[in-house]
């Protein structure tokens, strides 16, 4: 799975919107749309924010593992 199709699992699964998302990562709502068509790529600091808040590992929003449990 590439990141573009984990960004949007993830806000899908989270009952978040587009608009709830980005504003956690202060982007546009317009951004986080780019990010989800794989148009654009969120900084690292904004993918480290996102692994906290849905309590996954980085590796798992890019792609690397299906393994989601974060590291300790």
């Amino acid at each position: 799975m590439n990141l573009s199709y984990r960004l949007r699992e993830i806000r899908k699964k989270n009952n978040i919107s587009q608009q709830e998302i980005s504003a956690l990562i202060n982007v546009t709502p317009r951004a986080w749309r780019f990010y989800e068509t794989g148009d654009r790529e969120p900084s690292i600091k904004a993918l480290v924010i996102l692994a906290d808040h849905f309590n996954v590992s980085v590796d798992y929003l890019v792609g690397m593992t299906d393994d989601s449990t974060p590291y300790k």
